[in-house]
């Protein structure tokens, strides 16, 4: 795609404009980005080096039952990393808004709306899961893993350098490493984007303090999340060459959504783990 046409693509779209909110279920204001304005530029074509998906936790979710009185429940969306697009988060705060004030005649009708739109707009099938505010399976939790947001660094790049990374002995090794201090800002919007990152990876050893320039030199990057993701994979893939990857970020919520988009050689999903930043 040209740099023209990526940029019409972006245009079009609502976010960074103002919007009335719609008052009523509305479908339509749901906006699709195609995964390939990004995955391109990476050398990813037709078949995508992982497997994944982005998890979205939606807190702010209400309807009106037959009778008129608001219902309430959490929202937990998985869309394939296979899937041609990524959901554009604005227009998925608009469309989950446009159920406040629509009557709906059962909770089953409105998970079956929620599953036939997000999986249009999506272009594949996104899967959805309706929680009770009384489910406990969302508990605050630390990622699994060694934090290496400690170690002595000087850091002079905030943009992406792939060349930043390297190996510290071909020695293989399975380690599991976790960073608090990713962050990237919004394409369109240059809002900030806060988020936790989890590396699992067997392979030659990572130098670590290489790796954790490289995680903060997103720190003026213009991307979606999921793009950056799927940039850190792609970039830990070509110069460290583990046998097996996977890429978590865990993002901080903004609108009541957070997402957190998974990449990995291995699996196609984690546990939802929230974080204390969630």
């Amino acid at each position: 795609m040209t740099k023209d046409l990526y940029q019409e693509s972006l245009n079009a779209l609502a976010l960074g404009k103002t919007v009335d909110y719609p008052s009523t279920y509305d479908p339509s204001v749901l906006e699709a980005v195609p995964r390939s304005l990004n995955r391109n530029p990476l050398g990813i074509g037709d078949t995508v080096p992982f497997k994944g998906e982005d998890l979205w936790n939606a807190y702010e979710f209400s309807w009106l039952n037959h009778k008129g009185k608001p219902m309430v429940a959490l929202l937990e969306c998985k869309v394939p990393a296979t899937t041609p697009n990524i959901i554009e988060s604005k227009s998925f705060k608009l469309y989950l808004n446009s159920f406040n004030q629509s009557r709906f005649h059962s909770s089953e009708e409105v998970h079956q709306k929620l599953i036939k739109d997000l999986s249009l707009v999506a272009g594949g099938d996104v899967s959805v899961t309706m929680q009770d505010l009384s489910a406990s399976n969302l508990p605050v939790v630390e990622l699994p893993g060694e934090c290496i947001d400690d170690l002595d660094i000087e850091v002079t790049h905030y943009q992406p350098d792939a060349s930043l990374l390297k190996v510290d002995s071909e020695q293989t090794v399975e380690k599991t490493l976790v960073s608090h201090l990713l962050k990237s800002n919004c394409l369109i919007t240059n809002q900030p984007d806060w988020g936790s990152l989890y590396i699992s990876y067997q392979g030659p050893l990572i130098d670590e303090a290489a790796l954790l320039e490289y995680i903060i030199s997103f720190r003026e990057h213009n991307e979606f999340h999921e793009q950056c993701v799927e940039r850190i994979f792609c970039d830990l893939m070509a110069q460290c060459r583990p046998q097996k990857l996977t890429v978590l970020a865990r993002y901080t919520r903004r609108g009541g959504l957070d997402i957190n988009p998974i990449r990995s050689t291995e699996t196609e999903s984690m546990a939802n783990l929230r974080l204390i930043r969630q």
